[in-house]
């Protein structure tokens, strides 16, 4: 994928993931509490243990934690949060899904299909774009090389490949805790790691006014609190994201 940027990488290069902080803790905080519903202590519950993995790298002060543990096991009594998947088209027939986690679907849903048709896009019916994903583990470890490789393939994963001086290791949902586990006790840095969903094939944005519609329609969800993750099939070169 030399010379092309995924939306993962993109996120990160411009800096937009959460930009605020607040908003960065409400996702977050979403998150927890969708992985305290299958129980509340993170050695148990490897879901809840990755969602505090992900808020402790983000510095979510450990209080703030504990109340979303708390609301997510239904300790707080307040209306427990629901985990919702949206699915739609971006410009240029581009391929999104939308991870959502609201209390209130009265709100949510009217917001992300705002930001659907505001940017050029629209929400589509229930099966339309997810058969063009799979559920995947993806983790992403600092430095590339042979090794990394091949302590990846040993403890279970399906695939493993280099990308721009980082290792991004693939595997099945059920392998996902072992795999990343196993790569943690051999010292390896883990610089993400999640459950997310991966496009089965990729489109390659070649026009320049057409990535930054989709960009902008991007932005525009990742900016909503109740949007915890989004996925895509897209990817653009870099002399366009330079345009």
């Amino acid at each position: 994928m030399s010379g092309h940027s995924k939306w993962s990488t993109i996120k990160r290069q411009k800096g937009i993931k959460d930009a605020a902080r607040g908003s960065l803790f409400t996702k977050l905080g979403n998150m927890i509490a969708i992985a305290a519903r299958s129980g509340s202590d993170p050695e148990t519950n490897f879901s809840l243990r990755l969602a505090i993995d992900k808020a402790r790298a983000s510095n979510m002060p450990m209080a703030n934690i504990q109340r979303s543990i708390d609301r997510g096991s239904g300790k707080t009594g307040v209306e427990q949060i629901q985990e919702l998947l949206y699915e739609g088209y971006g410009p240029g027939g581009v391929a999104i899904l939308v991870e959502a986690a609201t209390d209130n679907i009265n709100r949510t849903y009217p917001d992300i299909r705002l930001a659907f048709t505001k940017h050029g896009g629209s929400l589509a019916e229930k099966g339309a774009v997810a058969f063009q994903f799979a559920r995947k583990g993806v983790i992403r470890t600092k430095g590339s090389n042979d090794d990394i490789l091949m302590q990846a393939l040993d403890a279970g994963a399906e695939d493993a490949q280099e990308e721009d001086g980082e290792t991004v290791i693939y595997t099945e949902p059920h392998n996902f805790a072992k795999v990343r586990d196993s790569l943690k006790s051999n010292g390896l840095e883990i610089i993400e790691a999640e459950l997310t969903y991966v496009p089965n094939a990729t489109v390659t944005i070649n026009g320049a006014e057409t990535a930054h519609k989709i960009i902008r329609l991007m932005d525009a969800l990742e900016a909503l609190d109740d949007v915890t993750n989004t996925h895509v099939n897209f990817e653009i070169p870099q002399e366009i994201m330079a345009e």
